[in-house]
């Protein structure tokens, strides 16, 4: 399933934002034990455990879209769309940081 998560960015600022943003989510959500690995400058593939099984995707850097490509069985499609609108909240909260002028902050 892909999402995408649009925004009107350089790409090189969409690039920190994505990596600030999935930083953030590993963080604020350790208990999901997410795991991060860049394979190049604008891809990354994610993984996190949800009641004991892991869920796999990759999150990519677009020129117009932070896209979002998760893995769910089919028995656990309900926990799908909370995983999306968490990584789109925190990375939508990044974006408009960006916009802000305080992505230092």
């Amino acid at each position: 399933m892909k999402h995408r998560i649009p925004h009107d960015l350089d790409h090189e600022l969409a690039r920190t934002v994505t990596r600030r943003a999935l930083d953030a989510y590993r963080k604020d959500f350790a208990e999901f034990k997410p795991e991060l690995e860049w394979l190049d400058l604008d891809a990354a593939a994610v993984r996190f455990t949800v009641l004991g099984k892991t869920l796999a995707g990759r999150v990519d850097v677009l020129s117009d879209a932070i896209q979002l490509d998760l893995d769910v069985p089919f028995l656990w499609r309900a926990f799908q769309s909370t995983a999306v609108n968490i990584i789109e909240r925190e990375i939508r909260t990044w974006v408009q940081r960006a916009k802000d002028g305080t992505l230092e902050d």
